[in-house]
């Protein structure tokens, strides 16, 4: 039997020198997908996500997107039952009754997104298959999507993935030239993207997912794809079979990768040098200054990434080019090298960088380096904080905006409080 934990050299392309991967397969800790209709359902302000599952699935998501006081909230729980489970009853059934009980009750609804979980999964229920009978009994008023959120092969970070992903298909067709900014990014950090792409003289520029799930942005041989999140991968590959080119650049994470994320965008409109350093100068200069707190509490600190959410590549690249900190080992749960190539190359050379988990032995790596910051999954956070570790909630990343050049402040500080607090509670 071949030992999967065992390091293996990666091929190198085109000349580029990549780190060596720890591949490793055993006991994993992450979330499931259905975490990413928290930030989803804010973004889509039209959109409601009905997820297919079991009460577990239903005190997740309400746990995870708190209590909405002053607004109905736009997720909910079509739970299965014990009969749904035997095969008694026609879930089928009992979920086209619940879905039309529910757009009666909220007109405002323009796109429902059947969303399955690992109960629905297990017993096969073809959400497919609902999804296109509602559609043709509520289509055009309502458009029905379809996508999984189980958690059984998948981190949590895949649910934004997938839900994306189904909408590529209804996706209009263009032949316009166009940039299409893919993955989600918060309302604040998409009203600084746009103004700056209007001052490089670069548009039309759209995003996927826009702010109305409804108007979904075209696509087609014109469009150019500049990735917002690396963990799109299958919503990316979608796109290109309808044409689209993806534009490869580092992760809009920090002054630096927000700088070559832009300039990917401005050499493809031949945006000249002169008033591409003219309109990004001040970003920069703004995003320098407020990283240095942080850059003085971080700089030769020592960190360990955990594999949590796909962002640990571009985020171990900034924590080290821009903050200092030395990088022990960057766990992913899947290395999509299209999705990373332009980071890859920007990691310390002397970082493991591991993909998968086996936790017990992660663990074991974690405890003999004794980093100064480990950033992990919810679960692990407490238990290492009780044996002495610092660590960081890797699930924050993805709950607060921290793309671009105004968000780099805020994006340093996640990782410098952590510290700072251990460092206070010294005797």
């Amino acid at each position: 039997m071949n030992d999967l934990s065992t390091p293996r050299a990666v091929e190198p392309a085109a000349g580029r020198i990549e780190p060596i991967v720890l591949r490793e397969r055993g006991q994993r800790e992450v979330f499931c997908g259905l975490t990413g209709i928290v930030w989803l359902h804010r973004k889509m302000q039209d959109a409601f996500f009905l997820v297919v599952g079991s009460r577990t699935c239903a005190h997740l998501i309400q746990s995870a997107a708190g209590v909405m006081i002053f607004a109905e909230p736009r997720f909910a729980t079509a739970i299965l039952t014990d009969r749904d489970l035997a095969g008694l009853a026609d879930a089928g059934d009992e979920l086209d009754r619940i879905c039309v009980t529910l757009l009666e009750r909220r007109p405002d609804i323009a796109t429902l997104f059947l969303v399955g979980s690992c109960p629905s999964e297990v017993i096969k229920l073809d959400l497919a298959k609902a999804a296109e009978r509602l559609n043709a009994r509520l289509f055009p008023r309502v458009r029905v999507h379809n996508y999984s959120g189980s958690g059984i092969e998948t981190t949590f970070t895949q649910g934004e993935d997938n839900a994306l992903r189904a909408l590529v298909p209804t996706m209009p067709a263009t032949d316009e030239r166009q940039l299409l900014v893919v993955g989600c990014v918060a309302d604040v950090v998409e009203d600084q993207l746009v103004r700056i792409f209007a001052d490089l003289g670069i548009g039309p520029v759209r995003f996927l997912p826009a702010r109305r799930a409804r108007d979904l942005p075209p696509v087609g041989p014109g469009t150019l794809l500049l990735l917002a999140q690396p963990f799109n991968g299958e919503t990316a590959r979608a796109l290109v079979a309808r044409g689209a080119r993806i534009l490869q650049a580092p992760y809009p994470f920090g002054a630096e990768g927000t700088t070559a994320w832009l300039r990917a965008a401005a050499d493809a409109w031949g945006v000249d040098t002169e008033r591409f350093d003219a309109v990004t100068a001040p970003g920069i200069a703004r995003a320098r200054a407020s990283l240095e707190r942080a850059r003085e509490r971080l700089s030769g600190k020592r960190v360990f990434l955990m594999p949590d959410s796909q962002l640990e590549i571009p985020l171990a690249r900034f924590l080290h080019r821009e903050l200092g900190m030395s990088v022990i080992e960057v766990g992913t749960p899947y290395l999509d090298r299209q999705m990373v190539a332009a980071e890859l190359p920007l990691l310390p050379p002397e970082a493991t960088l591991s993909e998968g988990q086996h936790l017990e032995r992660q663990l074991d790596r974690v405890r003999a380096a004794k980093p100064d910051l480990t950033v992990c999954g919810l679960g692990l956070a407490n238990p290492l904080e009780a044996e002495g570790l610092t660590t960081k909630w890797s699930i924050e990343l993805v709950f607060t905006p921290i793309h671009g050049y105004e968000q780099a402040g805020d994006l340093g500080g996640i990782f410098a409080r952590p510290v700072e607090r251990r460092e206070r509670l010294k005797p």
